[in-house]
């Protein structure tokens, strides 16, 4: 046993966020999850500190949980692929917002060949 009430953990490093999963026991002795996100953040001066953010996953709540979560990550990978897009990760990325827009020209022929018959 790791600690009171830590049964089982992994931990998945992503970047500057690291996700800790952590089987922990309650005072009765069942078994839930608590999923952790801890970022890290760098001061002005070099120093750093880490925000943290922590659900806590109970047995009842597994089946909807997962249901949502499969759906959810089913439907960003259907919808954007995996690809990951954003400027973290590419180089040439641009916002849409930040984008020239593209205006269609026609050719002068197109603004002269006007029937006259069809007014």
């Amino acid at each position: 046993m790791k600690g009171n009430d830590e049964i089982f953990s992994k931990v998945l490093r992503a970047g500057r966020r690291t996700y800790f999963f952590d089987v922990r026991s309650t005072r009765a002795g069942d078994y839930y999850l608590t999923i952790t996100e801890s970022k890290k953040f760098t001061n002005d001066d070099g120093s750093f500190h880490y925000k943290k953010h922590k659900i806590y996953l109970y047995k009842e709540d597994f089946d909807g949980f997962s249901e949502i979560l499969n759906e959810m990550t089913s439907y960003i990978l259907n919808e954007k692929g995996e690809e990951v897009i954003s400027e973290r990760h590419q180089s040439d990325y641009v916002k849409e917002e930040d984008k020239e827009p593209v205006f269609e020209t026609k050719s002068a022929k197109a603004f002269t060949d006007v029937s006259f018959d069809d007014i």
